[in-house]
């Protein structure tokens, strides 16, 4: 199912990637199972093997997530164009998995993930928000199966 990399020069170790993953400020899910494909930007934390993601109870995110939980994510955490070449430098990374829903202990350490990722000086009301928004949020941890990253430099 997975190919090599067309430009494997380009191609990022295992490092490179995580660092891709761990710096992103935002990826896109990428889900199939409706009538069209669906990719939609998402914040999320990275760990080791692991993406998080948190969403609404309800919605055609969820409801597809649901359906057909085989996904993939993508993550750019560099894009500078260069005019003059035609060209662009960039860091990326694409994970392929499993998404899995999560609940208790395991759902609430995803989500002390995201606070610490996006809110890191916030902690104790991070974990105070946790105890009052969990109830109303679906958490899904996709393990990683695959994943491929690419760079290019200036």
């Amino acid at each position: 199912m997975f190919r090599t990399m067309r430009r494997a020069e380009r191609g990022l170790d295992s490092t490179g990637k995580e660092a891709v993953l761990r710096d992103g400020k935002y990826g896109v899910l990428s889900i199939s199972g409706g009538d069209y494909p669906y990719g939609v930007p998402l914040n999320y934390a990275a760990d080791g093997d692991n993406i998080y993601l948190h969403m609404a109870l309800e919605g055609l995110k969820l409801e597809l997530l649901r359906k057909s939980p085989k996904v993939s994510f993508c993550v750019v955490s560099e894009a500078e164009p260069l005019p003059e070449s035609f060209s662009m430098v960039y860091k990326s990374a694409i994970v392929f998995g499993v998404a899995e829903e999560l609940c208790g202990d395991e759902k609430n350490q995803a989500l002390e993930l995201l606070i610490r990722k996006y809110s890191a000086d916030h902690l104790e009301r991070g974990r105070e928000y946790i105890k009052n928004a969990a109830a109303k949020t679906v958490v899904f941890k996709l393990k990683i199966e695959h994943s491929s990253g690419k760079s290019r430099a200036a």
